[in-house]
């Protein structure tokens, strides 16, 4: 039968902190438990899930040495576990692309570099009000938001609008037309954005080259793949068709 101490040693194992696997990874900090999820959805719709899943994914192309992160709770301050914000998607730089439960500010020494908001019925309120009021807080230098389907935001309201932390305050980032597109340039990423149908599209300016989809690459992959495998098709019906004239030519000489 255990012993009083037993049970209490027992208790102390049940209620430990669960040991980190790598830096920052377990929500325990300072022995204080953090929750690694607000219990909502990441998306409540298909355009809104696409636009974030698409957007991260392209940034990862684009940034490869960036931590970029989907719908992780971000703490702006030690000991408070009630106070936090979870970006759609979020680039840190220069901190390491290992994953996180959570992001720390106080841990991590800055809060995210980037932030993008995806707009939908239940979310639109709180993108334009009190989110920009707690990253402004936070100290984000730049602050996104994207309505993908163009239904949410108010009448006259760019469906991509990028914000710039200036003197305390987000002032809007200017927008300028190229080609008949709107392109707003992110200094923080170093990347121009613009919006492509339901979509963001990133591009690098010193290359002039937009980020491929995931889709579109895999597209493109599937092309060069079928492409080298006509090529190899028809080396081999040459070489066969090489070596059918090489043995009538010997034939002919015997006779």
């Amino acid at each position: 039968m255990p012993t009083p101490a037993d049970a209490a040693g027992f208790q102390a194992a049940a209620t430990a902190p669960a040991a980190a696997t790598g830096p920052h990874q377990s929500s325990w900090v300072d022995g204080v438990f953090y929750p690694s999820s607000d219990g909502k959805p990441m998306a409540e719709n298909m355009w809104q899930g696409e636009a974030i899943r698409t957007a991260a994914g392209d940034l990862t192309v684009a940034l490869p040495d960036a931590l970029v992160a989907e719908d992780i709770l971000v703490y702006p301050e030690r000991g408070n576990t009630k106070k936090s914000r979870a970006p759609d998607v979020l680039v840190a730089l220069d901190l390491g692309t290992y994953k996180r439960m959570s992001y720390f500010v106080w841990k991590e020494g800055k809060p995210p570099d980037w932030v993008l908001e995806v707009a939908s019925q239940s979310t639109k309120a709180k993108d334009l009000g009190e989110k920009r009021r707690d990253y402004l807080e936070m100290g984000v230098p730049e602050y996104w938001l994207f309505d993908p389907k163009g239904d949410q935001f108010p009448p006259g309201m760019p469906r991509l609008q990028g914000l710039t932390l200036v003197d305390g305050s987000y002032l809007p980032i200017p927008t300028r037309v190229e080609q008949g597109m709107a392109v707003i340039r992110s200094d923080v990423l170093g990347l121009d954005i613009r919006r492509d149908g339901e979509l963001l599209r990133f591009r690098n300016p010193a290359t002039g080259q937009d980020i491929r989809h995931q889709a579109e690459a895999e597209e493109d992959a599937v092309r060069e793949a079928a492409r080298a495998d006509q090529e190899a098709r028809k080396r081999k019906a040459l070489q066969a068709r090489v070596v059918e004239l090489e043995a009538a030519l010997e034939q002919g000489n015997k006779s």
